[in-house]
């Protein structure tokens, strides 16, 4: 069946419906996962332990029905534990050597509490979130299709972790903020989790379905107020440019680079495209901007001293962008 963006809407809500009956609320959460999906991006999520982020994602695999792996990073995980390694191994009496594929060749990759291992480590997801492939011994190999990562990171915790470096920042499509459920939804999360019964969640969805709506968000048109929308929003992160406005010159060090624009686009488009609409606007954009721009930012002292975050920093930026000029 050909995919159509009727089809692609029908199927994100089958996905959410069946998340529906293991996760209580998270919507934005999940909406913005499924986004990256559908964008080929990769998502970061922020959160205090118990929030159900481990779930959540293994929950997705399972709606998705691809394959999945989680590897907990440790300060004593090696690159090899990620990517594999050449093995030495007895082929009828004569020792020859034998790649053994690591838990990074799975569709959905969930890398739990990434900043708890040393950069070495951090940085040999790198090629396999860019280029979606490795190479171990000299040789490169290609990742399965598609391919997501979606790491955890605990946000109150400091002691023993390794900050993640801009270069492995920028790599990930969406940063996302996992809060704490409302007082209603907690109390559905206890009745849900305290009694004998088990939930068994069914793919919704083939990996031809999923390669296919990522081919259409790819092949959605954009007009050009849209693209220099975009555009101009991540130039205005970036201080001493004409596109800087009052948050940047204020609270910024350094902005986003020419990647932030790139996902911003795809993000609207995958937006759009999941709401039935056959281009985005610059509403669009705005709905994915704060995901897109927060982890792409360093604020400066001044930023800090005030007690504003780069989220803070993110959404007055975004306000302050007029869109009337694209118009």
């Amino acid at each position: 069946m050909e995919m159509t963006p009727e089809r692609a809407g029908e199927l994100c809500q089958k996905i959410k419906s069946e998340l529906s009956k293991v996760i209580v609320g998270q919507e934005i959460v999940i909406d913005e996962l499924i986004v990256s999906l559908f964008s080929k991006g990769h998502c970061l999520l922020i959160g205090v332990p118990g929030l159900a982020k481990t779930l959540l994602v293994k929950s997705l695999s399972e709606v998705l029905g691809v394959s999945f792996n989680r590897v907990q990073f440790t300060p004593d995980l090696m690159p090899a534990d990620i990517i594999g390694a050449e093995l030495v191994s007895d082929q009828g009496g004569k020792l020859v050597f034998e790649y053994q594929q690591g838990p990074i060749f799975t569709n959905l990759l969930l890398a739990d509490e990434i900043n708890r291992t040393p950069p070495k480590t951090q940085a040999a997801l790198l090629e396999a979130m860019q280029e979606r492939r490795v190479t171990s011994s000299g040789k490169t190999r290609e990742l399965p299709n598609p391919f997501l990562v979606v790491a955890t990171q605990n946000p109150i915790e400091q002691e023993g972790t390794y900050p993640l470096p801009e270069a492995q920042l920028d790599r990930f499509m969406f940063s996302l903020n996992v809060g704490y459920p409302s007082i209603e939804e907690e109390r559905e999360i206890v009745k849900q989790t305290t009694v004998n019964q088990s939930v068994q969640l069914e793919p919704v969805i083939t990996l031809e379905e999923i390669i296919g709506i990522q081919q259409l968000v790819r092949d959605l048109p954009v007009s050009d107020h849209v693209i220099n929308y975009a555009v101009d929003l991540s130039a205005a992160t970036r201080p001493n440019t004409d596109k800087s406005v009052d948050a940047t010159k204020n609270y910024i060090d350094w902005g986003a680079g020419p990647r932030a624009s790139q996902y911003l686009i795809l993000g609207a488009k995958a937006k759009s495209l999941l709401a039935g609409r056959l281009t985005p606007e610059t509403e669009d954009v705005r709905s994915v901007a704060s995901a897109v721009l927060q982890h792409r930012i360093v604020v400066n002292y001044k930023a800090t001293g005030q007690g504003l975050t780069a989220i803070d920093v993110t959404k007055m930026l975004i306000e302050q962008v007029r869109e009337e000029t694209y118009a």
